[in-house]
């Protein structure tokens, strides 16, 4: 909640040219005082909406896929590069999913610049279908994001297993009191 105005901003910059806005200051300034306050909070609902079904698509196919290993390979743990690829597909299923409502967000954000006045979700949605249609328009630049999202997501999920493996060894060795 405290950094979304950032993304905003950053939004707002993307779909602007550089003479529009002299700094970050500047968007969150001339935003306030040009759209108001809760304009800095515009898209805010889509992205925690869309949190859900990514965080539990990657979440759940990720520990899937570590089970399904564990019981065909006869290892309790897969290796590093084994882990890499599950969370690169967890990411996959999850940002699939939820990427509809990441451009509902987007338009909600760039509404003020770009001359379209979002007011809903369902309302943003029926209009980006009723201009683009579903695909190009509900899932444009998703391409763009499988390529830098699996990765990403694969990482943080194989460094957060190795993490929580390294520290529960420390804690059986003494290293942690509790």
């Amino acid at each position: 909640m405290l950094t979304y105005p950032l993304d905003l901003v950053r939004a707002r910059m993307a779909v602007t040219p550089k003479e529009m806005y002299s700094n970050i200051m500047d968007v969150v300034v001339r935003i306030s005082r040009e759209e108001g306050l809760r304009t800095l909070y515009r898209g805010f609902t889509p992205t925690i909406l869309g949190v859900v079904p990514y965080a539990g698509l990657s979440f759940f196919t990720y520990e899937t896929l570590k089970k399904v290993h564990a019981e065909r390979s006869g290892r309790s743990q897969p290796y590093s590069c084994e882990r890499l690829a599950f969370g690169a597909c967890a990411g996959l299923i999850g940002q699939s999913a939820s990427y509809p409502l990441d451009v509902v967000r987007r338009r909600m954000q760039t509404a003020g610049v770009t001359g379209h006045s979002y007011g809903t979700i369902a309302g943003t949605m029926r209009d980006i279908v009723a201009e683009e249609g579903v695909v190009r328009g509900l899932y444009k630049g998703l391409s763009m994001n499988w390529v830098k999202g699996p990765v990403a997501v694969g990482i943080s999920f194989t460094t957060f297993d190795l993490t929580q493996i390294l520290l529960s060894k420390l804690q059986q060795r003494g290293y942690f009191p509790w």
